[in-house]
């Protein structure tokens, strides 16, 4: 009788080549992690309510995506706005509080 062998994983059964089409290593461009960590996604900040008036065509706009991306127009406008927040922060840290 054949002893049973354990199946094997991806990465045992992959076949390493010097593939001519791949770049060298020393062409490569190191890309900067852009995930969030798993904490940022447990919690909701806080959110305060607020008034705003906004052009016809911005809201018709982001109207329009939302129902093509099946999600509420203000949440694309908040999520927008943080994340200008968050880049001018990143780019000058003595902007804001």
């Amino acid at each position: 009788m054949k002893k049973h062998e354990p199946k094997k994983r991806a990465w045992e059964t992959v076949s390493y080549t010097d593939d001519p089409e791949l770049p060298d290593l020393e062409q490569l461009k190191a890309v900067k992690d852009f995930l969030p960590r798993p904490e940022e996604l447990v919690f909701r900040p806080k959110s305060v309510k607020v008034t705003i008036t906004l052009s016809e065509e911005s809201v018709a706009y982001f109207k329009e995506q939302g129902e093509r991306l099946q999600t509420p127009y203000q949440r694309m406008i908040r999520n927008l706005i943080d994340e200008y927040v968050r880049r001018m922060r990143q780019d000058d840290p003595n902007l804001g509080i």
